[in-house]
């Protein structure tokens, strides 16, 4: 009987560490998929709560002051300015806030729009549009300038489209020597004559050459640099241009501006190589019959 009885025993302990093992393969196997449900779920929560804080109306995101119509309808500051009526429901608003709503937007973390260009900021609500209109990885805007050109991408983007639509000239080196030609100096306006650009230091940068009005003076001719990337990477590198003949000479020094000033920006700030009318035709042999200027400068790093 003893003996029996163990062999019972010991056929009941097997069967109970068989169905153990496999009730904790099971227990591992959820919470091993527990956490990728937990971040679909926290998604889904966070989507959610982001678009009821998007304006039922214009669909743009609500900041407070958030208002609310006596329904409970909510509507974004814009809005409440030129509307009399809830648009959803069309009763008379009055002056009700959505506290709850913006309660809840002060504890939300949203991605950078720009997250699929390389940032990967997680912001508090009401800090998202500010970063954003400084987000270092925010696209650039096209810097040929003499056409009302709205492209905008990243730089090697650019950098194809100012070759492939505009029929940019593209140089390597950090040394440049360009001639500007005018068959009639007298017919002066406001328009971009050239881009260049030059690679070097594995950066890009666009040499700008223009004839345009300062003030109601006499026309001048400019150039100056700008750097494809932000402005505290345009600061690590120095440029000079130069122009003179007959014993003469003009010289800049300066720092590259990003292209994230606009070009009108930094002409018209005079942040470069300005040459008055009558010296640019003296250089040009000081005949008054055709302009002729050879602009020569570098680029290094500083």
């Amino acid at each position: 009987m003893a003996q029996g009885g163990g062999g019972s025993c010991k056929v009941a302990v097997k069967s109970h560490s068989k169905y153990a093992n496999y009730d904790t393969s099971t227990i591992k196997t959820e919470i091993g998929s527990a956490p990728t449900c937990v971040k679909r779920a926290e998604k889904h929560s966070i989507d959610d709560v982001h678009e009821l804080l998007r304006c039922p109306t214009c669909a743009d995101s609500m900041f407070p002051p958030i208002h609310q119509c006596p329904n409970g309808h909510t509507m974004c500051t814009n809005c409440r300015r030129v509307h009399n009526c809830c648009p959803t429901c069309r009763i008379e608003l009055g002056n009700i806030r959505c506290l709850a709503l913006e309660k809840v937007a002060e504890s939300l973390e949203l991605p950078c729009r720009y997250q699929n260009l390389g940032c990967n900021e997680l912001l508090p609500y009401y800090s998202k549009i500010k970063h954003e209109k400084q987000c270092s990885s925010r696209p650039y805007t096209c810097p040929y300038a003499s056409s009302e050109c709205c492209v905008t991408g990243d730089i090697p983007f650019l950098m194809a489209h100012l070759k492939e639509e505009h029929s940019v000239d593209m140089h390597d080196g950090c040394t440049f020597n360009h001639r500007y030609v005018k068959s009639n100096p007298h017919e002066v306006e406001n328009a971009t004559w050239m881009l260049t650009v030059f690679n070097c230091f594995g950066r890009q940068f666009c040499l700008h050459f223009e004839a345009y009005l300062l003030g109601a003076s006499s026309p001048v001719y400019m150039a100056f640099v700008r750097f494809m990337g932000e402005e505290k990477d345009a600061k690590k590198f120095g440029y000079t241009l130069e122009v003179g003949s007959f014993g003469r000479k003009l010289m800049w020094q300066g720092v590259p501006r990003s292209i994230r000033d606009c070009h009108k920006k930094v002409r018209d700030s005079q942040d470069g190589l300005i040459i008055p009318r009558s010296l640019a035709l003296y250089f040009s042999a000081g005949d008054n019959r055709e302009l002729k200027l050879r602009v020569t400068g570098r680029i290094w790093k500083v």
